[in-house]
């Protein structure tokens, strides 16, 4: 088993005993009743939530895959709005305020950067260029730097700019 999931149930755990926390801290404050009716709002809104993101997700896939441009924005913001949903719908205050946040354009924004550079980095080149479209890739000129000499000297490289595109590979596996 992976390290990371090794940690999952404790997560889990930590998450509901800070709900518990946070819930009895509120009905304190406010009542009970009042608390209870505040979980229950959210969760309301969040399975309204789910069923829109839902919809929403699953239209801007099906239009970028009917324009053949890729559809991995789409996917991500659709990604964000569900998880922004399921959050809400989970009876909990913590999990509505980070659901609320995630509704938030500028935190979604955020979010769908980050869920996108994650999966970037869990998928291959080829498979994060046919979600996300072309890599860009910045030139920067200036001094070389010192760099150690391989073991066997490199062919010399074209000087020029560096242009967009894809690598095919035509060679049986």
């Amino acid at each position: 088993m992976r390290r990371g999931l090794r940690l999952v149930p404790l997560a889990l755990l930590l998450a509901v005993v800070i709900e518990i926390v946070v819930f009895v801290l509120v009905g304190h404050a406010i009542g009970f009743g009042w608390a209870i009716l505040l979980v229950l709002a959210a969760s309301m809104l969040g399975l309204v939530l789910l069923r829109r993101e839902g919809m929403r997700a699953w239209r801007g896939f099906r239009s970028a895959a009917e324009a053949g441009s890729p559809p991995g924005k789409q996917v991500v913001d659709g990604l964000v709005g569900l998880g922004a949903g399921l959050l809400l719908a989970i009876p909990g205050l913590v999990s509505g305020v980070i659901g609320l946040l995630l509704v938030i354009p500028p935190v979604r924004v955020l979010a769908r950067r980050g869920v996108q550079v994650a999966t970037e980095r869990r998928v291959s080149a080829m498979v994060a260029g046919d979600l996300f479209g072309p890599r860009r890739v910045r030139v920067r000129r200036g001094a070389p730097q010192p760099t150690p000499q391989p073991a066997e000297p490199r062919p010399p490289t074209a000087a020029g700019p560096a242009i967009e595109g894809e690598i095919v590979d035509h060679r049986p596996n």
